[in-house]
């Protein structure tokens, strides 16, 4: 199968937004002050080929994570809805979800229940949370390169796909980030979620990986 890298859906007008996170754990400042700006979005359908999206950055995103993407991200292959499709029925790559969860509000009182927002994501994904800020923590980053050496048991060479909502930086950055861990099969599914559910693929629902404590 070949593998296009600048072929993307085109987001429908009249998408609904809705706010992500208000507070959460920080890597560093930087990601503190995204916090805020972070939203999730649920679009109605997916997206035709952009001819204005942004051109690659040469580092990661740091702020606005939900804005249009770029069609490229250099060392790793951009594939389609349809291409994603193709490779997740061939069962011989590992699907992981980059989508952000906040953690419990220190705020909260001992016995208070907290309802973080559901999330549905691929069949047979990981979901490897909050890896997708421009900035990592030293424990994030080592949750992150823990799961990936375990999820593709050492092999770089194993494919993954990195994905989570559509013109969501989040994915981008982690699937960038595993580039510079060394891995030699990334594929970036810049439609995540939105233009799998969009085109008919099923979701289903997904809890995180444990994550490393916050830092204080």
């Amino acid at each position: 199968m070949n593998i296009k890298t600048t072929r993307r859906p085109t987001l429908p007008g009249g998408m609904f937004l809705v706010v992500l996170i208000a507070t959460w754990f920080a890597a560093s400042a930087a990601n503190v002050s995204a916090a805020g700006d972070l939203i999730a979005a649920e679009h109605a359908g997916a997206r035709s080929v952009r001819q204005d999206a942004p051109d690659e950055p040469k580092t990661y995103r740091l702020k606005a994570y939900l804005a249009p993407t770029p069609n490229t991200l250099n060392g790793a292959s951009a594939v389609s809805t349809d291409e994603a499709m193709a490779l997740w029925k061939s069962n011989k790559i590992i699907f992981i979800d980059v989508l952000p969860r906040p953690p419990r509000p220190k705020q909260l009182g001992e016995g208070t229940i907290w309802r973080p927002k559901k999330r549905q994501n691929i069949p047979n994904s990981v979901w490897l949370a909050n890896v997708g800020f421009g900035v990592l923590n030293p424990e994030l980053e080592s949750y992150f390169r823990n799961n990936l050496a375990a999820l593709t048991h050492g092999d770089k060479a194993a494919p993954i796909l990195i994905y989570c909502l559509a013109d969501c930086w989040m994915s981008w950055n982690a699937a960038k980030r595993a580039v510079a861990f060394g891995y030699k099969s990334v594929y970036w599914y810049p439609e995540g979620t939105d233009g799998w559910s969009a085109s008919g693929g099923r979701l289903e629902r997904s809890e995180p990986m444990p994550t490393p404590p916050r830092s204080n």
